[in-house]
């Protein structure tokens, strides 16, 4: 399999015997284990056993996939819970249509053995970030579990290079890591990591990776099917992990490496085993907590922000 950009998509679908159902689906980032569902639905040929033929593509830019399926130029983009939120009270028409990945994967980075083993000890330090908005309102919720606020701490961007960052001391702690990732990353350079869990730290829980889909132009029936493949991916891929792993990381030589290795056994479990499913508590609950934190004006409602397709 090869990477693809927005301007030069590739299809990863094999040809079906009949006509199939054409979909395009933008991935958050270069693929990565956090994609294995649909990458094993691919090569496994679940999409075509649903009639549809998927073209599957990575973005140049990570903030453009919500944007490009709100201006109808594909059918789903894989996006983030929190964002969602955001995006839909700046007048984006999303809606969370399944998940991907069921719990959180940010976590607040920190070397094991350096000075801060605990987020109270980040008073007077610096805080590495990557995106605004959510990820202050994050560290902002930790840093009052533990009697501080964003006043306390000096934030840098570290403009996605958050691992690198920690590693050379230019910061002493890095928010928006991922734990299947970073953690990983830093122990391949011989280096420990500790990472504290943003939902053990004051934060409701919340679905780390969804689908999001227009909310005025979706096709329910075409995703319920394109998430009945991605289930059928999700348990083979918990049946058969080794198996799987070899079919994902078959797909292309740049996945062939220790960090993906580490990173495919970490976030196996984190897959949601029923993407369509939604906890309406959740949502209700995030969309609670960024309205308290100031960063949303007032509070939608759940069936605004998150939808079951497969729901009568």
């Amino acid at each position: 399999m090869k990477l693809t950009s927005l301007t030069a998509a590739i299809s990863f679908a094999a040809a079906p015997l009949m006509a199939a159902d054409d979909m395009t689906v933008l991935l958050d980032w270069f693929v990565n284990p956090d994609h294995g569902p649909i990458i094993v639905a691919q090569e496994k040929g679940y999409f075509a056993e649903q009639d549809l033929e998927v073209e599957i593509i990575a973005p140049a830019d990570p903030s453009d996939p919500p944007k490009l399926v709100a201006a109808g130029q594909a059918d789903l983009a894989i996006s983030y819970q929190p964002q969602l939120h955001l995006q839909i009270h700046e007048g984006l028409p999303l809606q969370r249509v399944g998940t991907l990945v069921a719990t959180p994967l940010n976590c607040l980075l920190a070397l094991a053995d350096g000075p801060i083993q605990s987020p109270a000890d980040l008073a007077g330090r610096k805080v590495g970030f990557s995106v605004g908005g959510v990820e202050e309102a994050v560290l902002g919720s930790i840093l009052r579990h533990h009697g501080l606020s964003l006043d306390d701490v000096e934030l840098v961007n570290v403009n996605w290079s958050l691992s690198p960052s920690l590693m050379s001391g230019q910061v002493d702690a890095v928010i928006g890591a991922y734990r299947n990732f970073e953690l990983n990353q830093m122990e391949i350079e011989g280096i420990e990591g500790n990472c504290f869990f943003v939902e053990e730290e004051g934060l409701p829980p919340y679905d780390e990776l969804i689908y999001v889909a227009n909310s005025g132009t979706m096709d329910k029936g075409m995703i319920a099917r394109f998430l009945a493949a991605t289930e059928k991916a999700t348990q083979y891929i918990v049946n058969h992990p080794e198996d799987s792993w070899e079919i994902f990381s078959g797909t292309s030589a740049e996945l062939q490496d220790e960090l993906n290795a580490k990173a495919w056994v970490d976030t196996l479990p984190r897959f949601a085993l029923r993407p369509t499913a939604m906890d309406e508590g959740r949502y209700a609950a995030f969309e609670a907590f960024l309205h308290a934190a100031g960063l949303i004006p007032s509070q939608n409602p759940v069936s605004q922000i998150a939808i079951d397709v497969t729901a009568n």
